[in-house]
């Protein structure tokens, strides 16, 4: 009798287990340059994304991890990808990078020459996917806000965002289309034309606006394959 009643909470915990199977949490990497630094910040975009989740009532089933470096462009995403993602066997990689690549041509001759930005871009996917990694990619915002097609970058930034899409279209990946999605924001929401202040604080950097904005269309993303 007494070895019957020892194994009683043994056989309840099997059974609990068959009702209520364990479900790992989804990790959900973000990768990029400086405003994903920022993401993981008090405010920042990948700390609202869990105020999201949250508020869906799935904080059991996903956990989220910022790894943005200031500065980077892709091919810095690309040789960082071991320790910085790969090691820490993701579920999800969200790609959110660009800005550097066209921002730093014109202001450091650093940047990345279209070419080179889409075999990297090919590269990085490719060991991603390689990996049984979900990808999402997200084309980069903005380096300027003005809405009359005058910010000095606007010609580059459209022109490899394109590339993205296209990239994203052909190879069946979920797209966060953040140049879309600023621009249509700046055309209801800038009507004086200024350069910064409404999704931004410095042209490229998110205000509090921008971080939701953000936030709001990777959470969408995330959730739309999940």
């Amino acid at each position: 009798m007494r070895t019957g009643l020892s194994s009683l909470p043994f056989c309840m915990l099997v059974l609990l287990s068959m009702t209520f199977p364990f479900q790992k949490k989804k990790r959900v990497l973000f990768f990029g340059d400086s405003i994903t630094q920022a993401g993981v910040n008090e405010g920042g975009y990948i700390r609202r994304v869990d105020t999201l989740i949250a508020k869906a009532g799935l904080a059991d089933r996903y956990e989220t991890i910022g790894k943005g470096i200031g500065g980077n462009k892709i091919y810095d995403l690309y040789l960082r990808m071991d320790t910085d993602v790969l090691a820490l066997k993701p579920d999800i990689v969200i790609v959110y990078v660009g800005v550097n690549d066209v921002w730093h041509k014109s202001s450091f001759g650093t940047g990345t020459d279209y070419d080179k930005f889409g075999r990297f871009y090919e590269a990085t996917v490719g060991r991603l996917r390689a990996a049984g990694i979900r990808v999402i990619l997200a084309t980069p915002a903005v380096i300027g806000e003005k809405t009359d097609h005058s910010n000095e970058q606007d010609g580059d930034l459209n022109h490899y965002s394109n590339w993205i899409r296209r990239f994203a279209a052909d190879n069946g990946l979920t797209l966060v289309d953040l140049r879309k999605a600023f621009l249509d924001h700046n055309l209801r929401n800038n009507p004086s034309n200024a350069e910064k202040g409404i999704l931004t604080t410095d042209r490229v950097h998110l205000n509090a606006k921008g971080n939701q904005v953000v936030a709001e269309a990777m959470w969408e993303a995330i959730r739309k394959g999940s």
